[in-house]
């Protein structure tokens, strides 16, 4: 089946909403001197991206699921490696 424009239009509009909510999780959780709005969708959350360490890993994966009811098992760390890999995870988890 294909989706319709509007389908298609209001998948993006709520995936756009999480990446947000995900963005605004990861700030106020980890306390990120960074605004929200200036993380970008394809942002590595770890190296050269908004250096997060093995704590804020355990931090992030208690907020998550705090905020989402999605668990992070260890077989799920790829999607630790980015923001749009994060918000992936949530929505094809909730």
């Amino acid at each position: 089946m294909v989706a319709t424009l509007e389908e298609t239009k209001a998948a993006a509009k709520v995936r756009q909403e999480l990446c947000g909510e995900v963005k605004h999780l990861l700030v106020e959780r980890l306390a990120l001197a960074v605004d929200p709005d200036m993380i970008g969708d394809d942002q590595p959350l770890f190296g050269r991206g908004l250096e997060l360490d093995s704590i804020d890993t355990l931090e992030l994966a208690m907020a998550v699921e705090d905020e989402f009811g999605v668990v992070i098992t260890d077989d799920d760390t790829e999607c630790l490696l980015s923001l749009n890999r994060l918000v992936d995870h949530v929505a094809g988890n909730r």
